[in-house]
């Protein structure tokens, strides 16, 4: 059975936080989260100003930062971002409020389809 750790609201944390469990924020982290192979969930009372690196991070509080994930990155409804995500998958709710780029490439060496090329300027079928 996975344990699931919860920083609570009153909680506040300056520095580097790091772990190998599924991690779930309703306090204030100002600094770095590195969670390898492991959730990051920021509650609706947690207020984040830090770079954050996890296999998925769900958002429903504050979080202002960063964001890189190996899976998945969602902003609920009543979550809101300000920062860059870079994660292969990207969800963001009706009403979630969200400010920065969004990087959805492949890692360098997957496999797949090369990313698409904007078609050069003397192509056929411009004048």
């Amino acid at each position: 059975m996975e344990k699931l750790v919860n920083i609570g609201q009153s909680i506040q944390i300056k520095g580097e936080l790091s772990g190998n469990e599924d991690l779930t924020v309703e306090g204030k982290v100002d600094g770095k989260i590195f969670l390898k192979d492991h959730n990051l969930t920021i509650g609706a009372n947690g207020r984040i100003t830090a770079e954050i690196q996890a296999k998925t991070v769900m958002v429903v509080g504050e979080v202002v930062g960063n964001i890189t994930a190996d899976d998945k990155v969602e902003i609920a409804a009543t979550g809101s971002m300000r920062g860059d995500i870079v994660a292969p998958r990207v969800v963001l709710a009706d009403g979630a409020r969200f400010k920065g780029s969004i990087d959805m490439d492949r890692k360098p060496g997957a496999s797949g389809p090369p990313p698409l090329s904007p078609r050069p300027a003397g192509s056929p079928g411009q004048p």
